[in-house]
């Protein structure tokens, strides 16, 4: 009996307090990041939730580290962007380390309706089991929306990042990883909005 209820509490679904269950987790590729995130990294798999000031202020370069890592593992699984705002520029990923053969890009065809079936698509893509990492960027999502791409990334093993702009920080959210990011001076300022087992306030990382 002992033995059952050690095993549920290492559940990273339980939270114990002040002492969160183990997760797996990839190094960011910042140090001062990893100090400051629960398990030492992004976890390898459930939703995370990354707030920029504006899109293409740092996202990508927070990533960029973890997703060359990722994408070069001999067991690597696709790294899906979904309805990313700008096409991404092949020669700037390939010269960051990631194995472009791994990346595949999803942009919905029907502008009318594109929030509505990148939401589809990224939920499908994050239950698949077929990816690592799954990249989406939504203006608008509700909370049993969000609910339902997080349990999506558990069931398939997957780290799902959502891009939302920076004032859906005023709602709540299921996702166990909140970030605010903002441009600083030599890279970026990092505020950890939301962090189970983690640490809060603002981290100052420098891109190379």
């Amino acid at each position: 009996m002992s033995r059952d209820l050690s095993g549920l509490l290492e559940h990273p679904a339980i939270w114990r307090g002040r002492s969160a269950a183990r997760v797996r987790t990839l190094p960011t590729g910042f140090a001062a990041l990893d100090a400051g995130l629960p398990g030492g990294g992004w976890p390898q798999s459930g939703l995370i939730e990354i707030l920029p000031s504006c899109f293409g202020t740092g996202e990508l370069s927070l990533l960029l580290p973890a997703l060359a890592a990722v994408t070069r593992r001999p067991e690597a699984r696709w790294c899906a962007w979904m309805a990313p705002p700008l096409q991404p520029f092949a020669p700037a990923l390939a010269q960051r380390g990631v194995a472009l053969e791994r990346v595949l890009v999803v942009q919905p065809q029907r502008e009318d309706a594109g929030e509505k079936y990148a939401l589809w698509a990224f939920e499908q893509t994050l239950r698949s089991g077929a990816c690592d990492v799954v990249l989406g960027w939504l203006r608008s999502a509700l909370p049993r929306q969000i609910r339902r791409l997080h349990l999506a990334a558990e069931r398939g093993a997957a780290l799902g990042v959502l891009f939302r702009p920076p004032e859906a920080a005023r709602d709540s959210s299921p996702a166990a990883l909140r970030i605010a990011l903002e441009p600083a001076a030599r890279g970026a300022r990092v505020t950890l909005l939301k962090s189970r087992g983690g640490a809060r306030g603002a981290i100052e990382l420098f891109w190379r």
